[in-house]
């Protein structure tokens, strides 16, 4: 896939952090961009800076993502991309002096991250199955690409809601893969690491110094555009398919 006006995309949970520079680079690129996204300001911002078409959308509702996804195909087609970043991330233990985790909080962290991914996954390979081949030589008609995150694999104290629902993203993405693979559609997944977003924005300066160099190389926080930059090469190289990849500094997190 050569991304570009020929390739409409649409970004879940694209209003800001790692989403918004997706939305971007591919609108650099010069591809047709969807925001689904529940912050209406920064979507629209955003729709505005970039020529991005925002769409409020709750990934955790099967009207709302249908809605999303009837308005931007009317405005710019059947997505050929799609890149799933909606997501939440909570610390609680599983118990402790003050009890029991919270099963509803818990829930709630499936329903966003989990569910909410593969519904907007579900729904759209549903609708590049009926797309015509891009041009090239390997019939592809999309490609979807999900966010997990380290955590899936080195889940640290307080994570157990957070690291399940991105193991389940991650354990997805084989089966869900092949499952696609006959269509001609693509299915990858990226676990960054510990990028500079909102999410860590509000910790204090000494923890954040001492949280980016914990990562062996280089020492220091991911940029949102260095995670948008990875996705476009997977969109861009067709061998890419049922595989999940850190993109991390080689940083391996310890249990707190």
């Amino acid at each position: 896939m050569k991304i570009g006006r020929i390739t409409p995309a649409i970004v879940a949970g694209g209003a800001s952090g790692l989403g918004a520079a997706t939305v971007r680079l591919l609108r650099e690129r010069g591809a047709p961009v969807a925001i689904f996204d529940r912050d209406r300001v920064s979507g629209i911002a955003l729709a505005q800076e970039t020529g991005a078409e925002f769409c409020d959308v709750d990934v955790t509702s099967d009207e709302s993502v249908n809605e999303g996804l009837g308005r931007a195909r009317t405005v710019q087609g059947v997505e050929r991309l799609c890149v799933n970043c909606a997501g939440i991330a909570v610390s609680a233990r599983v118990a402790g002096s003050r009890g029991a985790h919270d099963t509803a909080l818990f829930e709630r962290t499936i329903a966003i991250n989990l569910v909410g991914t593969f519904r907007v996954m579900a729904k759209s390979a549903a609708a590049m199955i009926g797309a015509d081949p891009l041009p090239g030589p390997d019939a592809e008609r999309g490609v979807i690409l999900n966010t997990a995150s380290i955590a899936a694999q080195d889940g640290q104290i307080g994570q157990a809601a957070y690291a399940a629902s991105k193991g389940g993203i991650a354990s997805l993405c084989l089966p869900a893969a092949r499952d696609l693979a006959g269509y001609g559609v693509r299915v990858m997944t990226l676990a960054p690491g510990v990028f500079d977003t909102r999410m860590l924005a509000g910790l204090p300066h000494a923890v954040r110094e001492s949280l980016a160099a914990q990562v062996p190389m280089p020492a220091r926080f991911g940029q949102p555009s260095e995670f948008a930059s990875v996705v476009c090469w997977i969109a861009e190289t067709p061998y890419l398919n049922g595989e999940t990849i850190r993109v991390d500094g080689a940083l391996r997190m310890g249990p707190r």
